[in-house]
């Protein structure tokens, strides 16, 4: 199962994705069976630092089924000055719609199969950032990385599906990268693979978000989500080289995200 989503980056002069299982059981007197079937569990986005609270981080592609994605990030690294020199742009923390603060950006995986065979999380990044229908714009060298990676969920720890890698670096067009892995027995529930971390995480992750302030020290205010003052996360990284020759515009790529059982 796969979710694409664009993700954009803008360049302006203030520069801007049933199984069952049976058990016999028996006894000296006789012998008898019982069957267990995967109970679904309802969809919902839960708080990625705090999971018995459900959330509303705003629409978000999906896929559907005992084992699904229930929610993936859109990444927006902001509006920014253009540059000759490389530069490092940080995304904007995710928001919510409702009273919930900033948290790091994040992907929900739900396994509700009752033979828990564990699963794969894994992500792709499309195309170079570009504007629309303009391949010479094109940003060459340039990548997104992932860091600060944790797992959460309700689940008991012992249950959390292992990370790939510390950092991810996103720097091959079409090269698909691992970024969780749930052994059998394990990932089983909801899960939230997060970017990065709040100061209000429980877990003792070290924070990540930073409130963002205009040039005369005034909140930045997001209209999307009811005016909340925007974070940057700077667990989630975007490089871009140094060049003369950019041109203001919207600049996008298609990250795929991949859930696949394992075999």
């Amino acid at each position: 199962m796969k979710i694409k989503l664009t993700i954009a980056f803008c360049l302006s002069y203030l520069f801007l994705i049933t199984s069952n299982v049976d058990v016999l059981a028996k006894s000296i007197e006789q012998e008898g069976t019982i069957g267990f079937d995967a109970a679904l569990i309802p969809p919902q986005v839960v708080d990625p630092e705090k999971p018995v609270k459900p959330v509303n981080p705003g629409p978000s592609p999906l896929t559907e089924g005992f084992l699904r994605i229930d929610f993936v990030p859109k990444l927006d690294f902001g509006r920014n000055r253009l540059s000759v020199k490389d530069q490092y742009y940080h995304a904007n923390a995710q928001l919510f719609e409702d009273e919930t603060g900033p948290r790091g950006n994040f992907v929900q995986i739900t396994d509700s199969r009752a033979n828990s065979a564990g699963w794969t999380l894994q992500v792709r990044q499309e195309t170079d950032f570009m504007i629309a229908k303009d391949e010479k714009s094109q940003l060459k060298g340039s990548y997104i990385s992932l860091d600060k990676t944790w797992t959460n969920s309700t689940m008991d720890k012992k249950y959390a599906p292992s990370l790939i890698n510390d950092v991810i670096k996103i720097d091959k067009i079409k090269t698909t990268y691992d970024l969780a892995k749930a052994d059998k027995g394990k990932g089983q529930g909801i899960w939230s693979v997060e970017f990065g971390a709040s100061d209000e995480n429980e877990s003792g992750q070290d924070s990540t978000l930073t409130p963002l302030v205009d040039e005369t020290g005034q909140p930045v205010l997001d209209p999307n989500f009811n005016n909340k003052q925007i974070h940057k996360n700077d667990a989630v990284t975007f490089f871009v080289p140094g060049s003369s020759d950019r041109v203001a515009g919207k600049y996008q790529t298609v990250l795929t995200w991949i859930l696949s059982e394992l075999p």
